[in-house]
């Protein structure tokens, strides 16, 4: 038994699982992964998350100067090997009714979390089966209203005195995600790294860009949410239908950034009515229950972030598949880069689609094939 496999069975046996059944539930694009769990009638699942498998996660009150020192997942202010953020998001999505994994079990610093099992129903399984995509999308749009109507706390309980802050979604995550586009993507299909006159003036361009995209009031941010991280309930009421499953890398920031998320979905086809049609729902909801909300200022961003995740999506997809050997994820280019290039068609986005238009044309976006 390795010292991990140890480590992993101390832990079963704290929490009373170790005669349960296990087996592989999921892996995801981290270096989390997910057991089930079956002892008898009750099942519950494991995530396995090691702590030094990461660059590390960003301290709260880190200078810019420190996360760049400290690599890509403190720049993007992601969880890394950090469990305390899924638990103190988690813990605070179950407290205002939204239907997140009851945390039943932990040990953060071995990296285990025992959660309850929400079941397999993926949205994206339940489509894919002829599910009502009306009422699925109808029910995430109220869920993330619902979400965007609530206070966040400026600290969130963990665990025995242990609090977590969660981190603004700034520029420099913002930039540096992007800049995954440019790292990954365009030496791959160009077969050149980017120059830094090249990469000085896509981040002028970006820099006009962020201001509009920020939160006159911020949100909490899930950061992943789409068909694939989303569990379909339908035992249960309202928007707690809606089962979330990622999102130890949330954040203070923009609400439209998780519409964006289900919408411009790199996993599935979004129908252009459906997401028009949920963009006005949403635009609806957020004018009865958001103080100061304005629909202009939110289609604006809504755009400008669609554009900044694709971006990162597409340097994502290259680095999962040369650096992590996962290729699986390239057959989702294509979508990811039709989403792209209709963000790009929105007049306050001409500086950038000129951009991409000159450096990564269209016939370079659709060249790479595996």
């Amino acid at each position: 038994m390795t010292e991990r496999e140890q480590q992993l069975h101390n832990f079963l046996q704290a929490c009373g699982w170790a005669d349960a059944e296990r087996s592989v539930l999921a892996g995801d694009a981290s270096t989390r992964r997910y057991d089930r769990l079956v002892r008898a009638s009750e099942r519950a699942v494991l995530m396995d998350a090691p702590p030094a498998a990461e660059e590390p996660a960003c301290p709260h009150d880190a200078s810019r100067e420190m996360r760049r020192e400290l690599g890509y997942n403190a720049m993007a202010c992601l969880a890394g090997p950090n469990s305390a953020p899924f638990v103190a998001i988690g813990r605070f999505l179950h407290r205002i009714g939204l239907s997140a994994p009851e945390v039943r079990g932990l040990n953060l610093k071995d990296g285990f979390l025992l959660l309850e099992d929400l079941g397999d129903d993926l949205l994206a399984r339940v489509l894919e089966g002829g599910g009502d995509q009306q009422l699925t999308y109808e029910t995430a749009i109220d869920a993330l209203l619902h979400l965007h109507a609530q206070d966040v706390p400026g600290a969130l309980p963990v665990d025995d005195g242990v609090t977590f802050s969660l981190h603004s979604y700034d520029e420099l995550a913002m930039q540096v995600e992007a800049d995954l586009m440019i790292d990954w993507f365009l030496p791959e299909a160009s077969g050149q790294a980017p120059s830094d006159d090249l990469r000085a003036e896509y981040h002028a361009i970006w820099s006009e860009l962020f201001p509009f995209a920020r939160a006159k009031k911020p949100v909490l941010v899930l950061r992943d949410f789409h068909a694939e991280n989303v569990i379909w309930l339908p035992g249960r009421d309202g928007v707690e239908r809606v089962g979330l499953l990622d999102f130890q890398d949330g954040l203070l920031g923009h609400p439209a950034y998780d519409l964006v998320s289900l919408l411009e979905d790199a996993r599935r086809d979004v129908p252009k009515a459906l997401a028009g049609a949920m963009i006005e729902r949403y635009c609806e909801g957020a004018a009865r229950s958001l103080d100061g909300f304005d629909a202009e200022d939110f289609k604006r961003a809504y755009a400008i972030l669609g554009a900044q995740r694709n971006s990162k999506i597409i340097g994502i997809f290259i680095r999962l598949w040369r650096r992590d050997g996962k290729p699986g994820y390239l057959k989702h280019l294509d979508r990811v880069w039709t989403y792209m290039e209709q963000d790009l068609e929105k007049p306050d986005l001409r500086p950038l689609k000129q951009w991409v238009d000159h450096h990564i044309p269209t016939e370079m976006r659709r060249a790479l094939k595996v």
